[in-house]
């Protein structure tokens, strides 16, 4: 029996939770955020998550859980993000995972190797390491046993140093070579499709949604996130929209530069979600415009897996 899987991906401001609603509607069944932002509470305009309304056309799962000082990783929404899936298929509704963060995505339909677990003890030792020798010494260490890891990080990446270390501790083999070994279990059939836009089309919809962010009271959401006494230099807090407008709220920058920069790193942001997705040549990809009906594009999705 098939275990259908939608997942409608693209760039941000592409419309993918519009056409996720409608195909959501149609088949009655619930939308999986694939979004690393969305998931945070609080990070509520920054993030663009769906509307009171939105939310009320279709159940979502994985939005609006995590903390924003709570530690939350890929391998644990791969964990999350399968777990709805299994609820959703032993309901006989076809799940519709819909998102923009490529290796959340990934994680859904290939998997994160997550079968290594944690050392704590080794961690201490590194960590001491670090604070003594400094991050150059990690790395060095990571040559010395996996330089096939190591020639695909800096130093200044010391956690992804530190967990390449620990891989390699547990297990005596390289980190890739485990990720290599891995296989997920599950058996679903994913159908991916992606939104494709023309660039300067793309670009218009970042104006738009950055300049509605801004009406709609990002800077207030900012500075309620540090009254809360939230650090600014959370992994949640340090992303395109928020570090500009702590930046204008610590008087480093004028409003005005804080917009302009929002929409640049917006803009490059998407470039690198499209970069990322065109390497995935079994993504469907679907030509959209500012005149696309969405409701005729979950139609045309629907009708190629059914």
């Amino acid at each position: 029996m098939e275990r259908k899987v939608i997942v409608v991906l693209g760039p941000t401001c592409s419309g993918k939770t519009k056409l996720a609603l409608e195909i959501a509607h149609r088949l009655e069944s619930v939308i999986i955020s694939a979004d690393s932002r969305q998931i945070y509470k609080h990070l509520t305009i920054g993030t663009a998550k769906p509307s009171e309304e939105e939310l009320l056309k279709a159940n979502h799962h994985l939005v609006d859980f995590v903390e924003p000082d709570q530690n939350y990783n890929v391998s644990k929404f791969e964990n999350d993000a399968i777990t709805a899936i299994e609820r959703l298929l032993y309901q006989n509704k076809i799940p519709i995972v819909a998102g923009g963060s490529g290796l959340y995505i990934k994680a859904v339909v290939d998997g994160i190797f997550n079968t290594v677990e944690t050392d704590e003890e080794y961690r201490k030792k590194l960590l001491k390491i670090r604070k003594e020798e400094g991050n150059e010494r990690l790395y060095s260490m990571l040559q010395d046993c996996d330089p096939v890891s190591a020639s695909k990080m800096l130093p200044q990446n010391w956690k992804r140093v530190i967990r390449s270390l620990e891989v390699f501790h547990l297990t005596g083999k390289p980190i890739w070579q485990v990720q290599d070994e891995y296989e997920r279990e599950d058996n679903f059939d994913f159908y991916q499709f992606g939104l494709l836009w023309e660039r300067e089309a793309l670009y218009k919809n970042i104006e738009k949604r950055v300049d509605k962010m801004i009406i709609d009271g990002l800077v207030n959401e900012v500075q309620m996130l540090l009254e809360k006494g939230y650090d600014k230099n959370l992994n949640s807090l340090n992303t395109v929209g928020y570090k500009e407008v702590i930046d204008f709220l610590e008087k480093n920058i004028s409003l005005e530069k804080a917009i302009e920069l929002i929409k640049r790193n917006t803009r490059r942001f998407a470039k690198r979600q499209m970069t990322w997705f065109r390497k995935d040549k079994r993504i469907k990809w679907l030509d959209i415009d500012e005149n696309v009906d969405f409701s005729r594009t979950a139609d045309t999705i629907i009708s190629m897996i059914t």
